[in-house]
């Protein structure tokens, strides 16, 4: 089976350099999941929703992902493709489908970035005031300035962006290092907060059973899968990796790695912080968690973890979409820009200042266009939805694939195809939980950030959106994708078999 079924010969196709190692595609994972923005924020949004329970919700969500991890896993061992999700549903569902989950993902990862700017501008400068730096020239920083915090953001946003222009290897040994900082301070701070804080250990902490509701339970399962988005950027490196198996070893590696890091964090939380500082701090949670443990400058050394954890994740969200919009240029469904290879880099150089510029233009409008802020507020609030339901069509396509196994051998039978239904099941009951809830929680619409009804919208329109955009590239650009090629899903089986 060709690892590109949709478009020309392999020798007359766009070749990415081969240059990462499992170390790399971790770093890359890494940084796109970012623990650190996890832990520092998330657990803080997530106890308002299930209490203390942050281990037992961190454990539950843990499941169907994993779940949704060996179906990509699989899925690599035998069609290793950057476009991932966008080949892989269109290769075994249909390509309407396929095109959907790439084209989805890659406007949710603009507005994410666009958003993730403004907020690496503004710990750059609450940082250089708890440095001293009130002032540059004639300007007075200010962290609550959106004009400012979007200036600085986008200034960090072009560095990295030329830093994964200029090759993959060199953004992930920045990632690397940035990540090795971030992970020291964690596991410094959560361990002495474990073993110092004044709040005593409750195993109740740990025990689902306990959450204040089934209505909780659904949300705070919501806010942690979203926890975990990202360890899936291991794979759009997939055809940059030297041996395609380390995708998949980079992938899950980087799982477990957020799993450990997210019970160290919720079990250090509740350590040193009540349940009522913990929620009410909850944007601020790392900087008021470190404040509690150390003075200064010690109690700096959170913030500058968590403003590292951002700028990774700019970079992080540019790589994989790069890689996204490369496969579906090279199937012929975008055009041929996405696709161009650096000579000099063996980087889609071209597509990856693109994606930079293309984010870096959303958020700057969102200075003067307050509606086009309102959506990209809409958007970040509502990609669980979008993430939902490409992480379980993407699961359904393995078990569409690998069916067979279920006569052949049911022990791989249940791991190929039981495992990654069920997976795809949980979240498309979250997914559609969510919708729900959005809908219920007004009674008009208004384009605002905070109506149920728009956010609601707003993922709506980009799956129709991207049905649009499939059907130009089906009969417009006439692109070979959507037409059957050579290779059935009844060869999966065997080569998952012959890969091993």
């Amino acid at each position: 089976m060709s690892d590109s079924p949709y478009s020309d010969p392999p020798s007359a196709r766009p070749a990415l350099r081969r240059s990462l190692g499992v170390l790399d595609g971790i770093a890359i994972a890494a940084s796109s999941t970012a623990a650190t923005t996890s832990v520092g924020i998330g657990l803080g949004v997530t106890a308002g929703v299930v209490g203390l329970h942050l281990p037992a919700i961190m454990l539950l969500a843990f499941l169907p992902v994993l779940g949704i991890a060996g179906a990509y896993s699989r899925l690599n061992e035998v069609e290793p493709n950057a476009g991932n999700g966008y080949v892989w549903v269109g290769r075994s569902l249909t390509p309407w489908l396929g095109f959907m989950v790439g084209w989805v993902n890659i406007v949710a990862v603009v507005a994410f970035l666009a958003y993730t700017t403004a907020v690496t501008g503004s710990a750059l400068l609450q940082l250089a005031g708890d440095a001293g730096l009130h002032r540059v020239g004639g300007l007075a920083l200010d962290p609550g300035s959106t004009a400012q915090t979007t200036a600085v953001g986008i200034l960090v946003l072009v560095a990295v962006t030329l830093t994964a222009v200029t090759g993959i290897r060199t953004a992930a040994r920045l990632q690397a290092g940035l990540l090795v900082f971030e992970y020291v301070v964690l596991l410094g701070f959560c361990g002495y907060g474990i073993v110092t804080g004044p709040h005593d250990f409750r195993p109740s902490w740990f025990d689902p059973f306990a959450i204040p509701s089934a209505t909780a339970l659904a949300q705070g399962l919501l806010l942690s899968v979203f926890c975990y988005w990202g360890f899936e950027a291991a794979f759009s490196v997939n055809e940059e990796v030297r041996d395609r198996r380390d995708a998949s070893r980079a992938g899950i590696t980087t799982l477990f790695t957020m799993l450990a890091l997210f019970l160290l964090g919720s079990v250090a939380f509740p350590r040193v912080l009540s349940e009522e500082e913990l929620v009410g701090h909850g944007a601020e949670g790392l900087a008021f968690f470190g404040e509690r443990l150390a003075s200064q400058p010690w109690a700096a050394l959170p913030l500058i973890a968590l403003m590292f954890s951002a700028v990774a994740s700019l970079q992080a969200g540019v790589i994989p979409t790069a890689r996204a919009m490369f496969a579906m240029s090279r199937d012929r469904t975008l055009g041929p820009v996405w696709s161009k290879v650096s000579p000099r880099y063996g980087t889609p150089a071209a597509g990856t200042l693109l994606i930079g510029t293309l984010a870096a233009m959303v958020a700057a409008l969102a200075l003067v266009v307050p509606r086009l802020a309102d959506m990209i507020m809409a958007t970040v609030s509502a990609v669980g939805i979008v993430v939902a339901l490409s992480y379980a069509l993407t699961a359904i396509a393995a078990a569409v694939r690998f069916r067979s196994l279920l006569r052949e051998d049911w022990r791989e039978g249940i791991r190929a195809v039981v495992l990654p239904a069920l997976s795809a099941a949980v979240l498309l009951g979250l997914g559609g939980y969510l919708g729900w809830s959005f809908y219920t929680s007004a009674d008009h619409f208004e384009v605002s950030a905070d109506n149920g009804w728009f956010l609601l919208f707003t993922p709506l329109v980009m799956i129709a959106s991207g049905f649009v955009a499939a059907a130009w590239a089906r009969w417009v650009r006439r692109s070979p994708y959507f037409r059957t090629g050579e290779g059935t899903d009844a060869d999966a089986p065997r080569l998952l078999a012959t890969s091993r």
